[in-house]
């Protein structure tokens, strides 16, 4: 890296840090006043309250990183226009896509970070803090009963069978270890829907994740002719049975309760292979924010794009005009993306078109200012800048 180099990412890193660790305070002070009151009157000790908000870290990291690239950007470069240090750089030989190389690899960085943060912690930061904030005003045996759904039904295409849960529990993650749904029928037909076999746990059923097995506590299983007459029945009010070689386990039969909006990446993955047969407009949220896992941390490169032309600027007016322009630009791109995503959520558009169009547009609208920039060219005239 060159004394340039240094140089630039040096006047960008100060505001940038400011910026971030800025909204960062912000965000913190109100969620105190919002949430400080319940902190203070069920004694809350600092240890909870510091892993409640390290677990929102991920998802404010994750909104604050664009909006500090753009404010930093708009602030370091408009400095050095002031200053004619941009005239001098490029009067020295150095282009302006040079200058601005450093700025871009920040940019590509902080891309990587949302991605990482997108593909899991932030998905699930809201439900952890709605469950954390339930566990601190209710006690954490009424938090666990009050996630429990009551009365869930899920139907497995592939295998022709339909479950009924009188009461589950959803996990939160598929990490390893033993599940368990209470009171629960399964109900297995033919490719005609003639009904073959019903199995009943009435106490409870538990799925070892090890040994890929159910196993039924307190019921019994009942056989069916293709008149409807009962073949066989085998009860075990006080025993069990074990059951092999199903593809279903507790996450996927608890899955149709999850909002697609908090899962990761993985487990959108695993709900679309687990459930394909679905039809296409129940699979489009889940799809479409699939898509946008990956699509929304590249917004932080894009912003480097729309904001380092405008914060370029060689007068007081065109300070005033770029960063109009550059933060007009950046509420359209998240104005844009939320309305792209509702059209990809409600199967009216392609989930890959909803939740790529809006970065390629205003990426695109990014190059076409750097070129006007680099080339010397006074920037399109709209209607904000005049």
């Amino acid at each position: 890296m060159r004394i340039l180099d240094r140089y630039v990412l040096r006047n960008f890193l100060e505001p940038f840090l400011l910026c971030f660790f800025g909204l960062i305070a912000i965000w913190l002070v109100y969620d105190l006043y919002d949430n400080g009151p319940d902190f203070v009157e069920y004694h809350v000790p600092l240890k909870t309250i510091g892993r409640f908000y390290l677990s929102q870290l991920p998802a404010i990291t994750l909104l604050s990183l664009p909006i500090a690239l753009l404010l930093a950007l708009l602030f370091s470069l408009s400095k050095m226009s002031r200053h004619n240090e941009i005239i001098s750089m490029l009067t020295a030989g150095r282009s302006l896509e040079r200058m601005l190389v450093p700025l871009t690899m920040v940019g590509i960085i902080c891309t990587g970070v949302c991605f990482v943060l997108n593909s899991t912690w932030a998905p699930h930061a809201d439900a952890v803090k709605k469950r954390m904030l339930e566990e601190i005003t209710r006690g954490e045996k009424r938090a666990t009963e009050r996630e429990a759904v009551e009365g869930h039904l899920f139907r497995d295409r592939m295998n022709n069978r339909t479950w009924f849960v009188r009461k589950l529990r959803p996990p939160r993650s598929r990490s390893a270890g033993v599940y368990q749904l209470e009171g629960v029928q399964v109900i297995q037909q033919d490719a005609n829907g003639v009904i073959q076999k019903k199995w009943y746990a009435n106490q409870k059923a538990v799925f070892d994740e090890t040994a890929k097995t159910w196993t039924f506590y307190k019921g019994m299983i009942v056989e069916f002719n293709k008149e409807g007459d009962i073949t066989f029945t085998d009860n075990f009010p006080e025993g069990e049975r074990v059951i092999k070689d199903w593809t279903e386990t507790p996450w996927r039969i608890a899955s149709s309760q999850f909002d697609p909006q908090n899962l990761s990446i993985e487990e959108l993955k695993i709900y679309l292979a687990n459930n394909f047969d679905f039809p296409p407009p129940q699979l489009a949220p889940y799809r479409t924010n699939l898509f946008d896992r990956w699509a929304f941390p590249w917004s932080c490169l894009v912003v480097v794009f729309i904001s380092a032309p405008l914060g370029i600027v060689y007068s007081r007016r065109g300070v005033l005009a770029g960063v109009a322009g550059s933060i007009f630009l950046f509420f359209g791109l998240i104005l844009l993306r939320y309305l792209f995503l509702a059209f990809g959520k409600g199967s009216r558009l392609d989930p890959a078109l909803a939740a790529w169009l809006p970065n390629v547009f205003f990426f695109a609208v990014g190059l076409i200012l750097l070129y006007y920039r680099s080339t010397n060219r006074d920037l399109p005239k709209l209607a904000f800048w005049k």
